[in-house]
């Protein structure tokens, strides 16, 4: 597929296609210049003749049933202290992608919310996969853990997915690396001066400093993986271990082209090690997950990124390897460090919207089957030297949050106002005085950040449950802000 085409997947005829016009993301597709109507309750009957907005109904006597899942206890509690926060939450902006004279027929978030149908319904045959872009918000994990382990809950865990050889810093936990490493040096695209290799879509490559470096990973009963790594000149091979069994070996060409080693594991491997054989091996990630249907979510946060630094991405290992995890779901948390940059004028709105669109459409190309979610900022305030003076809001907060809706909404792709959802101006004052937030002003900490995961996961989970199932396949939308228009 050209990216000026538009197809179904195994649906009647081709339709008309027409052109629409610390530091910390968001996204959502539009069609039409108008504003997007709420989408209509489970309860609520469709109407004869639907909104553009609204998805026209499954007629069909199996169709899925979407039921809010029963939340655990953390979550009550969490939900509680999400209004003792006075956080309100928002409803995620799902537009139309494809429409007929009755309404909508599929919206943004089709794919995943089939994909969680399926899961639901019992009838999924492998993971369902998102893919978690953005900044320091989440690069800690814990927003994300929210979000990977309420859907887990409700719809079956398949996995930890994506790792790193070893962590991004000298400090921190190691949720999303290896058990314990030795000899690697990370380099990630948040960095003030570009690195020299490019990255795949983990946003961080780790150079062994020395033979033999070494990074173990715990299994938890995963059956294969997958080794992704830079061959480089002169780089060396690397070896996956699990005890005395050597389970694959690279085979370096220098071409300088990112590459991708699957292994199998042996029945009862209770860990498996990433070696290079000499100093200069590359790797971009390692893949661990099983291969039974439930939730995987990849955390891809990179401190200090924005839009314009996942420019950084090749082109190359973004495709092959967003091909490989055949995600269901990409989103986007960005917007804050953008915030900080228009204050401190080392950037403007327009390169902000030619940023992130230049990102939405890129990641979608790579991942044409894929839903797309744009989250924006979380309230923020200006650099507070005197801590007895009153918090002033970020300057740019609310224009980058309008910037980054307008841009996601004419790519394709949903978007959650996650400063809406906490509560808007003054919300982060109120996390500042319960004690959420770390003493920079920048990143909420415990339990707060929990509070910014389940607001993500309460709006998806509705969206799920109140947009009607959509009909017939997903169809795949080219970017660059093109509609589907179905002939009836």
């Amino acid at each position: 597929m050209t990216h000026s085409e538009v197809g179904w997947v195994g649906v009647g005829r081709v339709l008309r296609v027409l052109a629409c016009g610390g530091l910390l993301t968001a996204c959502e597709i539009g069609s039409e210049a108008r504003p997007p109507s709420a989408p209509v309750p489970a309860a609520v009957a469709t109407p004869a003749v639907a909104s553009p907005r609204t998805p026209v109904p499954v007629t069909s006597a199996v169709a899925p049933r979407r039921v809010f899942p029963e939340p655990s206890e953390r979550t009550r509690s969490t939900q509680a202290l999400a209004v003792k926060l006075g956080a309100p939450g928002a409803k995620v902006e799902d537009p139309c992608v494809a429409s007929v004279a009755q309404g909508c027929v599929r919206t943004a978030l089709a794919p995943f919310f089939e994909s969680l149908d399926a899961l639901s319904s019992g009838t999924a045959r492998r993971p369902t996969v998102i893919e978690a872009f953005g900044n320091s918000l989440i690069a800690g994990d814990r927003i994300v853990d929210i979000l990977r382990d309420d859907l887990g809950a409700s719809f079956g865990a398949a996995g930890r997915g994506v790792l790193l050889v070893d962590r991004m810093a000298p400090y921190g936990g190691r949720g999303r690396a290896s058990h314990s490493a030795s000899g690697w040096t990370p380099r990630t695209l948040g960095e003030l001066r570009a690195p020299p290799l490019p990255f795949g879509i983990t946003g961080v490559y780790h150079v062994a400093t020395q033979a033999k470096a070494r990074g173990r990973f715990k299994l938890e009963g995963e059956a294969r993986g997958t080794l992704w790594w830079l061959d480089v000149p002169r780089g060396g091979a690397l070896s996956v271990v699990s005890g005395d069994t050597v389970l694959a070996r690279t085979t370096p060409e220098g071409t300088g082209a990112s590459r991708s080693t699957r292994f199998e594991l042996p029945p009862g491997a209770t860990t498996v090690d990433v070696v290079a054989e000499g100093k200069g091996a590359v790797v971009q990630g390692v893949v661990l997950q099983h291969e039974r249907p439930g939730i995987v979510l990849d955390m891809l946060g990179v401190p200090s990124a924005d839009a314009s630094l996942y420019a950084r991405l090749e082109d190359g290992a973004l495709r092959s390897q967003l091909t490989e995890r055949d995600p269901k779901l990409l989103v986007f948390f960005l917007g804050g460090n953008e915030s900080k940059r228009l204050e401190w004028k080392r950037t403007d709105l327009a390169t902000l919207r030619e940023d992130l669109g230049a990102l939405l459409r890129r990641a979608r190309v790579a991942a044409p089957s894929s839903a797309c979610l744009v989250v924006g900022p979380m309230d923020a305030v200006r650099d507070a030297k005197d801590s007895g003076k009153a918090f002033t809001q970020r300057p740019f907060l609310e224009a980058v949050v309008e910037a980054e809706r307008e841009v996601s909404l004419a790519e394709g792709c949903a978007f959650f106002n996650l400063y809406e959802a906490m509560g808007g101006k003054g919300a982060l004052t109120r996390f500042h005085k319960s004690g959420f937030m770390h003493d920079d002003l920048v990143h909420p900490r415990g339990r707060g950040l929990d509070v910014l995961g389940h607001l993500v996961t309460d709006a998806l989970l509705r969206a799920w449950v109140e947009t009607p199932p959509a009909q017939g396949p997903v169809a795949q939308v080219a970017p660059a802000a093109e509609r589907v228009e179905a002939v009836p």
